[in-house]
């Protein structure tokens, strides 16, 4: 069978790194009111000369390197992003060029924090029906240029970044490698619990992020829990199979209670919430590369990916390494 095999990762982080109490001598709040919260000491925000497209360039320059594949061996990009250098064109044609690659599909997907789960499904789809060998598939973010800075409950979750996969179409056996199974949903009529205040055809402006905490905690917990056995169900693994969950890091309450409702250790879910804070698209591609230099993930694992975001979207992914 045809799978998308993954060949490499990469990640990339701006320069400066804001600390809780960096954020709290601008801000009525406290490292403590942080981390009690959130479980986030700190997050990377871009500065002058860094955007979404130069983070994700950054980070599809050492996937690449990682994979041992040069530009000119691939033929897509699918970038996830909700902060776009511009309304068009789209950021992956940006980083296309800045890649070095042409005259191959390049264009964004947007699902806000469940935006790389879409680009991988997306790629995924291409890859194994012979539209495309050898794909970027890109999650970037500049959430810092969107957040309400005044608004301390939310300003304090975010941060910026970028993480990458180099994934190929492969002959493989059942047993092989490669992405073995994903699930995404939608729901719009929660929409008002997670968005931007603005648009280029409604204010013209692009508008601030507006979160209702409490509410998007309920549905995220109980979303994610029921996609991932989805997923496991699909292709009839047990959950205590899996090697390793990278979640979207939104918030370390959500993930401890996703890993009890799949009565499994914490131990088995990477966290980089703490020092990246919520990156949305680019946060499962980043805790993965991660984990994957790091050693934690390694050739034969089973790696869930999962992810909800805005809209609301969600999904997960099941690959084998």
């Amino acid at each position: 069978m045809i799978r998308s095999v993954l060949k490499g990762t990469g990640s990339a982080l701006p320069r400066r790194l804001v600390t809780n109490d960096e954020l709290a001598s601008m801000l009525d709040t406290s490292d403590e009111w942080i981390r009690e919260r959130t479980g986030i000491t700190g997050r990377y925000i871009a500065g002058e000369g860094e955007s979404t497209a130069t983070l994700a360039t950054d980070a599809a320059r050492a996937a690449l390197a990682d994979a041992g594949i040069a530009i000119d061996e691939v033929d897509l990009i699918v970038l996830a992003t909700a902060t776009p250098d511009q309304t068009f064109p789209a950021t992956a044609t940006k980083v296309q060029h800045l890649l070095g690659g042409k005259g191959f599909p390049a264009f964004d997907v947007g699902a806000v924090c469940s935006g790389f789960l879409y680009a991988l499904a997306t790629a995924d789809s291409m890859l194994r029906t012979g539209m495309a060998r050898c794909a970027l598939v890109i999650g970037a973010e500049t959430f810092s240029r969107i957040v309400d800075w005044e608004d301390r409950a939310t300003c304090v979750l975010f941060g910026d970044g970028a993480g990458a996969f180099v994934l190929r179409a492969e002959e493989v056996d059942q047993d092989g490698p490669g992405v073995l199974a994903t699930r995404l949903h939608a729901e719009g009529a929660h929409g008002e619990l997670l968005y931007v205040d603005g648009g280029p055809s409604t204010t013209g402006q692009v508008g601030k992020l507006r979160m209702k905490g409490r509410e998007v905690f309920r549905h995220a917990v109980v979303n994610l829990a029921e996609v991932l056995q989805e997923v496991l169900g699909q292709v009839d693994i047990a959950a205590q199979s899996i090697d390793w969950i990278v979640p979207h890091q939104a918030n370390l309450r959500i993930l401890e209670a996703t890993a009890r409702k799949l009565d499994l250790p914490f131990e088995k879910v990477v966290v980089t919430l703490d020092r990246h804070a919520n990156t949305s698209a680019a946060s499962v591609p980043l805790a993965f590369d991660v984990a994957a230099k790091d050693g934690r993930i390694r050739p034969g694992h089973l790696v869930m990916l999962e992810a909800m975001g805005g809209g609301f979207t969600w999904g997960a992914s099941l690959l084998r390494i």
